[in-house]
């Protein structure tokens, strides 16, 4: 495990250690950074398809939340905070391409994706398995980046990060009705475009 310096503790509750944060306690700020800053890059990167534009993201997003944390009034609340922010910056930055007209698909190797590492090990000893999954990922990446913006942004939410649709509804500006609405919309769309993988 990282070390967090001299007096953390590490089995804290989340809360505690927001509390912490708050207090200005460096090491607890450091520990919420180290567990949501991947979490964070893969959601800003599929997104936004742009591996440095997501990196900028989470750099802002982290930078926003140390300034903002005083503010938080519920301590547990952190985690769907810290997510509000980086999916409303991402959408920012997305509004701001379709206004200049720029290309929204611009894909990369998945393979420097943090969670590809684990694929890569296992799918090492069967090339056939990790062309197969390389192949995958990039449709799912092509799928997601013909969806609108909010559609991409609730699925991503909800299916690779685990977000309630309490949570989405707050991130999205929407009520949990519309998210239900927008995530099966989402889940049509992929489930038609990633077909060939069924």
């Amino acid at each position: 495990m990282c070390d967090h310096g001299p007096g953390f503790e590490p089995d804290l509750d989340e809360g505690s250690v927001v509390a912490r944060a708050q207090d200005g306690d460096l090491a607890a700020f450091e520990h919420l950074v180290l567990t949501y800053q991947h979490r964070l890059f893969r959601l800003a990167y599929r997104m936004l398809n742009d591996r440095g534009e997501a990196e900028d993201i989470v750099q802002e997003t982290l930078t926003t939340s140390w300034r903002g944390l005083p503010m938080l009034a519920n301590v547990d609340a952190f985690g769907g905070w810290i997510y509000r922010l980086a999916t409303n910056k991402c959408l920012d930055l997305l509004r701001k391409r379709s206004a200049h007209a720029e290309n929204i698909i611009g894909l990369e190797d998945m393979d420097t994706l943090p969670e590809a590492g684990c694929r890569a090990v296992s799918a090492a000893l069967d090339p056939a398995h990790e062309a197969e999954l390389s192949a995958e990922q990039d449709g799912l990446t092509a799928v997601l980046s013909t969806l609108p913006p909010a559609q991409r942004a609730c699925w991503l939410l909800r299916e690779m990060h685990g977000r309630s649709y309490a949570e989405i509804g707050v991130t999205l500006k929407i009520s949990p009705t519309a998210v239900r609405g927008t995530l099966a919309r989402a889940r049509h769309q992929i489930a038609e475009g990633m077909s060939q993988w069924r």
